[in-house]
């Protein structure tokens, strides 16, 4: 007779049945008389308590340890009442044992994941099985399963298809290194893992889905970061046919976000998700993905310093560029030591120094630049950036860029100093009208800003009457990203449909057709049987969900993550392959580092 297994959470409801539960020894007790063994399963804990009148489970029982798997029949019945342990669901019965197997014997663990003492990110990784065992581990793997479910019933709820695309696929420009997979059956080529599955989708517009998603896996090999994954990852890939105005796709998600984030328990920061270009969100922001839990805006006051007798500032103020600053409450009480802190930060983003003023609980200024600025100079500042007592003013004078860049790091920083940004809140915005092209120091050449799939606004002419490198630096797509908290969590654009537009761009960067058509040449023979207007978006769907769960490194929101070296330290890979497998492929391995 087939014996039916009891979840522990079912059991407050059965009390009086004779049922089996099956789980892992969380604890055992030896009371003498009496053996009490905590045994866990996927649901929680219940008490199971074994009389030395039941002989051959109370022989097993003492034999049990930590971990032990165990399969244990008996009777529930209510405990006494000064025993009730109300932290517990179960708390208040217990399993008398009436049977016990032994399914399982453990060895003892290399990681205690019940300890509030856990070992090091690299030796859970590395036993991440029983990591996973955790109770906030076990927590996150069935949140996460229901974010997913709520994601498909959504996108099912909008009339979207989930269609699977190729993971063995070909090289597309998406702005990281691909993976590549030799091919045994076509010597000499390869397949590359998918960065995005953004050509296939596009290529589905064309086949007639008139919505798709897929919560697909991405591969790019980038450097990790703590929120950013390693190798591979996961986004909700989204497009939509007929669309022709990236807000059609903006209003279409903006609610599922919102539902996520009411999902999670969070507060939304405003019901009204703003539109930033992404031009005002560096100006402001010094970021196109500003926190906007708190405001600290960085403010252009080079017009204060254009004659000032601070060479510094007035000679950035001649000269084209110009001098910005933020204002940061409570910054009068930071330390000299904390002041050098921000300084080598400002440092590391370009700038020569931090220039800054102390304002102290009276509003006089204290600063060693101070005696370099006039009365006027020092009441403008203090009408144009909202100056009270106890702030401090600190100033980049440089290129806009580099002025942006050194504020916006420093913005961030202060926020994090004093405590500005509180996680029960999310605030979202949408980054719009991205640059077309930009100008890449690395190839000192103009590159694709983000990818060549994005329709310039103003179409073709856009791009052919762009006849300079600053017209061309001009040109805006219909392109937004989506910001949570100061993440990146979407990316999306109105897409390139047109092989004339598709010629043109990549033209407009010095490469003809047959190097569009060698990379392209799919999508563009597609686009000449009538492709319809089609726009969408990705989500990253594990950065999301470490900003909802209160996480801050994203290696936590994922059941098998890689190290922040972008090693599995548990699979042991990346490994040296079998040179049998080599010599099948026809490939050879130079393990030089060099570049």
């Amino acid at each position: 007779m087939t014996k039916q297994r009891t979840y522990n959470e079912q059991t407050p409801t059965m009390v009086g049945q004779t049922v089996t539960i099956a789980g892992w020894v969380h604890a055992r007790r030896d009371h003498g008389g009496l053996i009490f063994c905590d045994i866990r399963d996927a649901s929680g804990l219940l008490q199971v308590v074994v009389h030395p009148d039941q002989p051959e489970a109370f022989a097993l029982a003492e034999q049990l340890r930590d971990e032990f798997v165990v399969e244990i029949t008996g009777e529930l019945t209510q405990r006494d009442p000064a025993l009730v342990n109300d932290k517990l669901p179960t708390g208040g019965i217990e399993l008398v044992a009436q049977t016990i197997r032994i399914l399982n014997r453990s060895a003892a663990l290399p990681i205690q994941p019940f300890s509030d003492n856990q070992a090091g990110e690299e030796l859970r990784l590395k036993y991440r099985y029983l990591d996973l065992r955790r109770p906030k581990m076990q927590h996150m793997l069935r949140a996460r399963a229901a974010y997913y479910a709520a994601i498909r019933s959504y996108m099912e709820a909008h009339q979207f298809t989930e269609v699977a695309t190729p993971i063995l696929a070909n090289s597309s420009p998406e702005g990281a290194r691909d993976f590549l997979v030799p091919s045994r059956v076509h010597p000499g080529t390869v397949y590359a893992l998918p960065q995005a599955p953004q050509q296939f989708k596009q290529l589905l517009m064309v086949g007639g889905v008139d919505r798709y998603y897929q919560i697909a896996t991405c591969f790019r090999d980038e450097d990790p970061r703590a929120d950013r994954l390693y190798g591979d990852f996961y986004q909700l890939d989204v497009e939509m046919a007929f669309v022709e105005d990236g807000e059609q796709v903006r209003q279409t998600m903006e609610p599922l976000m919102k539902q996520l984030v009411a999902d999670h328990g969070k507060q939304l920061m405003t019901e009204d998700i703003p539109r930033i270009s992404y031009q005002e969100a560096m100006d402001m922001y010094g970021t196109d993905k500003p926190d906007l839990r708190y405001d600290m805006r960085l403010i252009d006051v080079t017009d204060v310093f254009t004659d000032s007798a601070f060479g510094v500032f007035a000679k950035s103020a001649q000269q084209g560029g110009v001098v910005k600053a933020i204002r940061v409450a409570g910054a009068h009480g930071l330390t000299r030591k904390q002041i050098d802190t921000f300084t080598e930060l400002a440092k590391k983003e370009g700038a020569a120094g931090l220039a800054y003023l102390l304002f102290d609980d009276e509003g006089d200024v204290k600063s060693p630049i101070a005696k370099f600025m006039s009365e006027l100079e020092l009441t403008q500042l203090r009408e144009r950036l909202q100056v009270q007592p106890g702030d401090g003013v600190f100033f980049a004078a440089d290129t806009r860029k580099k002025a942006n860049a050194v504020l916006g790091a420093l913005r961030v920083a202060f926020a994090q100093h004093f405590g500005l940004a509180d996680d029960s809140v999310v605030a979202l915005a949408w980054i719009v009208d991205f640059p077309f092209y930009e100008w890449d120091e690395s190839q000192q050449k103009i590159d694709f800003g983000h990818n060549p799939f994005s329709m310039p606004r103003g179409g073709v002419e856009a791009i052919t009457q762009a006849t300079s490198d600053e017209a061309k630096l001009a040109i805006v797509a219909d392109q937004y990203d989506m910001v949570m908290n100061g993440y990146e969590i979407c990316s999306g654009a109105v897409r390139n449909h047109s092989p004339e537009v598709m010629e043109a761009a990549f033209g407009a960067l010095g490469y003809d057709s047959t190097y569009v058509a060698e990379k392209f040449g799919a999508m563009l023979q597609a686009f000449t049987y009538g492709a319809p207007p089609h726009a969408g978006c990705a989500f990253g769907l594990d950065r999301i969900f470490m900003v909802l769960t209160g996480e801050h490194n994203i290696r936590e929101v994922v059941a098998f993550p890689k190290n922040g070296s972008g090693v599995d330290v548990m699979m042991a890979s990346p490994a040296t392959p079998d040179p049998a497998q080599l010599k099948e492929l026809g490939v050879t391995i130079n393990a030089s580092t060099e570049e």
